[in-house]
Order: structure tokens, then sequence, then C-alpha cells
């Protein structure tokens, strides 16, 4: 979390590059961009959960009891 937020202080600075900026935190530009985006929302900066909302192929609660 700190390192996204020192990133995000570093490249608000007028004439810093993104690109060099990732380099040297070791991280993509695409993540660098995401954090810059999230923190301009006013989003929270880490990392999002990638577990997905719902999972279609999920036995039923009602077939879980029963089995339990």
């Amino acid at each position: 979390m700190d390192e996204c937020l020192e990133f995000c202080r570093l490249a608000a600075f007028d004439g810093e590059n993104v690109s060099e900026l990732c380099q040297r935190h070791c991280i993509s530009r695409q993540t660098g961009y995401v954090w810059l985006r999230r923190l301009r929302a006013g989003e929270p900066v880490e990392d999002c959960s990638r577990r997905p909302h719902a999972s279609p192929w999920r036995t039923g609660a009602d077939l879980e009891h029963a089995v339990a």
C-alpha cells in the first residue's frame, strides 16, 4: 500500500515520466495507470480481489445441506 501511494505521489509532479516511475517501482505501466486512475477517482489504490461475484456452477445450498 505504501508503494502505491509513493508511486502516485511521485507521478503527481509535473514532468514526471510515468513509464520510468513504473520501471523504478517494478510494476507494469498498466498497473501504474490503474493506480493513478483509482486515486483520482477517490477509490482505494490497493489491488482489488479477482474473486468472481457469482459462481454459476456452484452447488445449490439445499443440495449441500442434504449431503452434509
